[in-house]
């Protein structure tokens, strides 16, 4: 059962990213914050929901959120910065967006850079134990999700629409085959190094 609040006397944020151990594309991040009494049985961590349940999931958190948000941080900015700093980068921009400022921050995690002005506390697993944690990586999983699929169809050799930009077989057999893209972070390790060329 996911608690409903970390302390009932605040207004408080959950927030998550989706995407960080990709290979391609950027990381996102979402900033919900939802009413105290608020449950709903769709509402879970966003990996132990099918993807349809998630699509489902997102209208409902949507609809009765007293405000979220979801931003990203770039491949380009990603291999800058490096996955952690970006991670932090996007779950700040996503707050930035709330419409509604929150006085505490719930980070689904062990670290955090501090959000000027706003206290936190990082739950590890979080999406599994608080909602509006959950609630953000259900945001965040199906808008990255979204973002894949269209640049599948820009890139359809590398199999987005599936992988997502995970490093699965099939992704990694395409950028040994065909390359990277605009898209792929090049900080990260792609392929081994004699099996890179420029895409």
């Amino acid at each position: 059962m996911l608690k409903s609040y970390y302390n009932k006397k605040v207004i408080e944020a959950g927030c998550d990213e989706a995407g960080r151990g990709c290979l391609a594309g950027p990381v996102f991040a979402a900033a919900v914050i939802l009413p105290k009494k608020f449950k709903h049985p769709l509402l879970n961590d966003s990996k132990q929901l099918s993807e349809s349940d998630r699509i489902e999931a997102r209208k409902i958190i949507e609809s009765n959120a007293i405000a979220w948000a979801v931003d990203q941080v770039d491949n380009l900015e990603i291999d800058r910065i490096n996955i952690l700093k970006a991670s932090f980068l996007a779950m700040h921009r996503a707050v930035d967006a709330l419409k509604v400022k929150p006085e505490f921050l719930l980070i689904d995690g062990n670290r955090f850079y501090p959000y000027p002005e706003i206290q936190h506390e990082c739950i590890v697993k979080g999406d599994a134990k608080f909602a509006s944690i959950a609630a953000a990586s259900i945001l965040a999983k199906t808008y990255r999700d979204d973002y894949m699929k269209i640049m599948d169809r820009q890139y359809p050799v590398y199999q987005w629409a599936s992988n997502k930009g995970y490093p699965t077989k099939a992704h990694r057999d395409a950028i040994r085959n065909y390359g990277t893209t605009p898209l792929h972070r090049k900080s990260f390790q792609l392929l081994p190094p004699e099996q890179m060329k420029i895409f």
